[in-house]
């Protein structure tokens, strides 16, 4: 415990309980007053309005342990009452991991409000409770002395990313013996506190029997605590992803869809017809053909018996369509356990909710690339035609739940039928599954809206045509029209963000015709529930 002077003490409880008047009054007796401050969860009674002043007590030492202490005597009177009430622990440990000895004040007063937000959930809805709680983060985040602080001392320009990395530390952190070890390290804190008013008659008996209780509660707690270990660290990862995907829509969300530089989708006749002209080529075609990846066959009936069994059975056990064989090298079922995080590139015109995905280990593999959009078409073999990219989306597998996909490598892709002598070498693992909410009910996917476009003004008229319709037209009669996603209709996923790669893969693109896009809501940076 630090040190304090009176005045010092004085001023630590005037912030603790907003109470200025008694801090300048002399008579008010200091230790009755500590004794008054420490008296219930004192957070749990704010109003939302005093959040961030609340979170902003941790960046001053002498007012943090004195809510650190009214809060672990608040937790262990509620553990007292029932002691088998795991959720009472899991409360009480998230007070605790605030007395871990190596976590930042900055960190700390970020998790005194998501925690407090938890706290009065009861455990209900936490995905949604984080995500209320991240406005008050960020005012809080907005003080000027939080400011001045990350400033000049944190001196992180990217503060959600920073945040998210600083919370996972302390995750790894968060087990029994640490949280035992914390629990020690507040009894020791609450004495030296409290051994200011135990000689005093009007409150002695009742600090004594306080110090007690909280030792009681320390007993139990060898037993009890490892219980709350998995929760805590639940809410964490939760706490961990609305960070990630608010550092993901400061830093490339698209805000107006009317700033986006869209040249239209890519017809595979023009297509062709660019990559075999083209020159230089482009790094992320291989010519003349070379098979990197052999590709499965196109018919389960004509895969090796073994591998066949394998889809067979887990298609029987509830796994989604593995989709095109062929995009596969190899194949395996497997079984995402939340929290995990699929992306997804995307252009103006294709569905969020489609089926091919990587994970969040591969997508950060293609960003750290001195040029992502030439490792991801020639690694995970994209044909400019299939999608134009130039935007992502993230699909969150929320804590908790599972998710059934398709894993492999991506074969090495042709052309043969287009007449091009070029291939994508592939090799990159990919995920399969289709994220529309129904995928056998086209109403159940993104909604899309199909514009007749005007290939020289860039002109765009709405139209009626559906989704079915539009596939039924020949490939000719397609190219009179643009589809813009128009809404992500899964609440799974977030998006779209900005790639930063741009739009196009070819000179002769940039000089075409830019679409003047209308603002759709699937074209706008949405963040899911």
């Amino acid at each position: 415990m630090v040190d304090v002077n009176t005045t010092q003490m004085r001023d630590a409880l005037a912030w603790v309980t907003q109470d200025q008047a008694d801090a300048d009054n002399p008579d008010k007796n200091i230790r009755e007053w500590l004794w008054e401050a420490i008296q219930g969860d004192f957070s749990e009674t704010r109003s939302t309005g005093q959040i961030a002043f609340d979170a902003a007590v941790s960046m001053i030492p002498i007012v943090d342990q004195v809510c650190d202490v009214r809060d672990l005597i608040a937790n262990c009177r509620k553990i007292n009452e029932k002691p088998s009430d795991t959720w009472a622990w899991v409360a009480l440990c998230l007070t605790l991991i605030g007395l871990f000895p190596s976590i930042g004040s900055l960190v700390k007063g970020v998790l005194k409000i998501f925690f407090l937000f938890v706290r009065r959930s009861g455990g209900d809805g936490v995905i949604k409770v984080v995500e209320s709680a991240m406005t008050w983060v960020i005012t809080f985040l907005r003080k000027r002395e939080v400011q001045k602080y990350i400033r000049n001392v944190i001196k992180a320009d990217e503060i959600f990313k920073w945040l998210a990395e600083q919370i996972k530390v302390v995750k790894g952190w968060v087990n029994s013996r640490a949280l035992l070890a914390a629990f020690d390290r507040g009894i020791k804190l609450m004495e030296g506190l409290l051994s200011r008013v135990t000689w005093l008659p009007s409150v002695g008996e009742k600090a004594q029997a306080t110090i007690d209780l909280v030792k009681t509660v320390r007993n139990l707690a060898d037993e009890q605590i490892g219980k709350a270990v998995k929760p805590v660290q639940d809410i964490l990862d939760n706490i961990i992803l609305a960070l990630e995907r608010r550092h993901l829509l400061e830093r490339g969300g698209i805000l107006d869809a009317h700033n986006i530089h869209f040249h239209g989708a890519l017809p595979e006749a023009n297509a062709v017809t660019l990559m075999r002209n083209t020159d230089p080529s482009p790094s992320w075609l291989t010519k003349p053909v070379k098979i990197e990846h052999k590709p499965l066959p196109e018919r389960v009936i004509d895969l090796k018996p073994s591998i066949r069994q394998d889809i067979e059975m887990h298609l029987a056990e509830g796994w989604p369509s593995h989709g095109d064989l062929t995009r596969f090298e190899d194949i395996i079922a497997d079984e995402l356990k939340g929290p995990a995080r699929l992306y997804r590139v995307v252009s103006p015109s294709n569905m969020a909710s489609g089926d091919c995905w990587v994970t969040e280990a591969v997508f950060k593999r293609i960003q750290a690339s001195p040029n992502p959009r030439a490792v991801w078409r020639k690694h995970l073999g994209v044909w400019p035609d299939w999608n134009v990219n130039g935007q992502f989306v993230i699909y969150d597998v929320k804590t908790g739940e599972s998710l059934k996909v398709w894993r492999g490598t991506a074969s090495t892709q042709t052309k043969f039928k287009a007449g091009l002598d070029a291939s994508l070498e592939g090799g990159w693992e990919q995920i399969v599954f289709n994220a529309a909410k129904n995928p056998a009910d086209t109403a159940s996917m993104d909604t899309l809206v199909y514009y007749a476009a005007d290939r020289v003004t860039g002109q765009l008229n709405k139209t009626d045509l559906t989704y079915p319709e539009y596939r039924a037209l020949h490939p000719v009669e397609q190219s009179k029209y643009e589809a813009l996603r128009s809404r992500i209709n899964n609440d799974h996923i977030s998006g779209p963000f900005d790639t930063g790669w741009g739009y196009t893969d070819f000179n002769e693109q940039v000089l075409s015709t830019r679409m003047g896009l209308p603002n759709l809501p699937g074209q706008i940076t949405q963040l899911a529930h």
